[in-house]
C-alpha cells in the first residue's frame, strides 16, 4: 500500500502546491489524479519518488517510510516505484530493447547497463514485456523512429521491468489522439490488474479518467477536494475542482462512451 500522510510542499517563492494531502492507495488499485493546471498533481507524484522533496509530510510505501530515507536507501526504494513520464523520457538513439533495459539500471549497475550487459532473464522480461504491448516485432527500431503511442508503450514497459509496486504516471495521454489515448489507458489499467499494482494517474482528460478508472481524486491548489468513484463525479462537483462551466457535456461524453464499449 501507498499512504501520503499530512503531504505538504511549499516553494521558497512561498507557493504551497501540497496542503496536508492525506492518501492511501492499496494494491491493485489505479487511481486518477484530476484538477487545473497548478493544482498540484504533477508536485503529488514527484514528492511520492523525492523527484520533489516534500517540506512536511510522509510517504510510506509497503510500511517503508520514503521521506526520511537518506540518498542509498532512497535510491533502492525508487527501484519499487515505476515512473511513465508525459514525454515519454527516451533514449532518441537507442533501440526500443535498450530502452525497456534501462529500467534495470537500479538492479545491474551503470557499466553494465552501459555495456549492454544484462542478465539474460532481464532480456526474456523485456521481450515479454514488448510482447505485451505489442512491440515485440520493434524491439531493434531505434525510439526516434516510433510514433507518439508506441513510444508511450515502451515507456511503460520500462517502468513494468523494475518490478514496481506502484506506478507513477503523469500525462500519459496529454501528447496523444484520442483513440491512441483509450489504448494506452486501457493497457495501463489492464497491467496494473494482472500484477497487482497501486496506480496514480495524473490526468486532464476527465472522461478519460471515469471510462478507465474506480476511483477519481480532485485537487484544487494543492488540496484535496474530492475522493470518490467516477459516477460521483457530478457537474457540482466538477465545478468544486475546476471552477464555473457547463459540465454537462463532458458527463454526456461518458455515458455515450459507456453504451459505445457496451455495445
Amino acid at each position: 500500500m501507498l499512504r501520503l500522510e499530512k503531504l505538504t510542499k511549499v516553494y521558497k517563492t512561498g507557493d504551497k502546491a501540497l496542503n496536508a494531502v492525506d492518501l492511501d492507495v492499496p494494491k491493485g488499485q489505479v487511481l486518477a489524479l484530476i484538477g487545473p493546471s497548478g493544482a498540484g498533481k504533477s508536485t503529488m507524484i514527484r514528492c511520492i519518488n523525492r523527484l520533489v522533496e516534500p517540506t512536511s509530510g510522509t510517504v510510506t510505501l509497503d510500511g517503508v517510510e520514503l521521506t526520511s530515507l537518506g540518498l542509498g536507501g532512497l535510491r533502492k526504494e525508487r527501484r519499487r516505484m515505476g515512473m511513465i513520464f508525459q514525454e515519454y523520457a527516451l533514449v532518441e538513439r537507442l533501440t526500443v530493447m535498450e530502452n525497456v533495459l534501462s529500467g534495470r539500471l537500479g538492479y545491474v549497475g551503470f557499466w553494465r547497463s552501459f555495456l549492454r550487459k544484462y542478465p539474460q532473464s532481464d532480456v526474456d522480461e523485456a521481450f515479454r514485456l514488448l510482447d505485451r504491448v505489442g512491440l515485440v516485432e520493434m524491439a531493434d527500431k531505434r525510439a526516434d523512429e516510433l510514433s507518439g503511442g508506441q513510444r508511450q508503450r515502451v515507456g511503460i514497459c520500462r517502468a513494468l521491468i523494475q518490478n514496481p509496486s506502484v506506478l507513477l504516471v503523469d500525462e500519459p495521454t496529454a501528447s496523444l489522439d484520442p483513440k491512441t489515448s483509450r489504448q494506452i489507458m486501457r493497457l495501463i489499467v489492464e497491467l496494473c490488474e494482472e500484477r497487482e499494482l497501486a496506480a496514480i494517474v495524473n490526468i486532464h482528460d476527465v472522461a478519460l479518467a471515469q471510462m478507465f478508472v474506480s476511483r477519481i481524486v480532485g485537487l484544487k491548489l494543492g488540496t484535496m477536494v474530492f475522493d470518490g468513484s467516477p459516477a460521483d463525479l457530478t457537474e457540482d462537483v466538477l465545478t468544486t475542482i475546476y471552477g464555473d462551466e457547463d459540465w454537462s457535456e463532458t458527463i454526456q461524453k461518458v455515458d455515450e462512451d459507456d453504451e459505445v464499449d457496451a455495445a
